[in-house]
């Protein structure tokens, strides 16, 4: 049985990159997404390539979620970007605190997600969906896992439709947090972000920024395989696409693939489900 699926992109910096991106996205909507996202940089740093990501998403018929971060904003310039999106006709957000780029001092009239997610409902309504992040092996800042998880709760309460995980190896970490968030009356969908692994040294690097752990047995293979990419590509579609298994097995509502604009690894999870194109 396929459950939906849903992809990320990163905005691109050159005109060969957009194009770039444009192919992949081809090549990924022929699995049906249910939508596609976009990240926004750090103090919303990349602003205007998100943004225009997003309105070629929506101009390809595809649903859009634009990432949109809080961080140093004010309700002025949150109420103006609100506008223009609608006006591109994107009806999903994933709203976020966001991080502060290097050397920029804290300011702006919103401090956590939560902050955005009340503003978004009190000035829009239910015109967007809204998505929030979460993160099954406690979010790197938080100060415990208490306090993580009641961290979500207050964004799912202030008014998020869905949330969507950090990625992680480990199903039982996820349906631990489920069950965690269920008992704190946390009842919106929780979709597992995913994430193929191509190659070791980005995996670990990526793992170490974001705080997602990498079990032992998992990073002990990849670092036997040393160079051998084609190896370490083979156990990494058999790692992902065992886990996408067990998560669908286990009531996970959809997937978001972390694609890192690139189309082959999340559709060859897709094809060794029997869910591709």
């Amino acid at each position: 049985m396929r459950i939906p699926l849903s992809f990320e992109f990163f905005p691109t910096k050159t005109p060969e990159g957009a194009a770039k991106l444009r192919a992949v996205r081809r090549q990924l909507y022929a699995t049906r997404p249910e939508f596609c996202s976009v990240t926004y940089g750090a103090g919303g740093s990349t602003h205007e390539g998100t943004f225009a990501a997003v309105r070629e998403i929506v101009e390809e018929g595809i649903p859009a979620a634009s990432h949109f971060s809080c961080i140093g904003a004010t309700r002025a310039t949150v109420r103006a970007q609100l506008a223009e999106l609608h006006a591109m006709g994107v009806r999903r957000l994933v709203a976020l605190r966001g991080d502060l780029p290097s050397g920029y001092g804290i300011g702006g009239e919103f401090h956590y997600a939560s902050d955005l997610v009340t503003f978004i409902r009190e000035e829009t309504g239910r015109d967007f969906h809204i998505e929030v992040a979460c993160y099954p092996e406690i979010h790197p800042q938080a100060r415990s896992p208490e306090a993580d998880l009641q961290a979500f709760a207050t964004k799912a309460r202030a008014g998020a439709d869905s949330a969507i995980t950090q990625y992680f190896f480990s199903a039982e970490a996820y349906f631990r947090f489920v069950d965690d968030a269920r008992r704190l009356g946390v009842d919106i969908p929780i979709v597992p972000g995913v994430m193929p692994i191509t190659s070791s040294t980005q995996l670990m690097r990526f793992s170490d920024a974001c705080g997602a752990e990498i079990p032992r047995w998992i990073r002990l293979r990849l670092n036997g395989f040393g160079d051998d990419v084609e190896s370490i590509k083979s156990f990494g579609l058999d790692v992902v696409a065992a886990l996408c298994e067990r998560l669908r097995d286990g009531g996970a509502p959809s997937l978001h693939f972390y694609t890192m604009n690139q189309a082959a690894a999340p559709l060859a999870v897709l094809d060794r489900l029997g869910w591709g194109t």
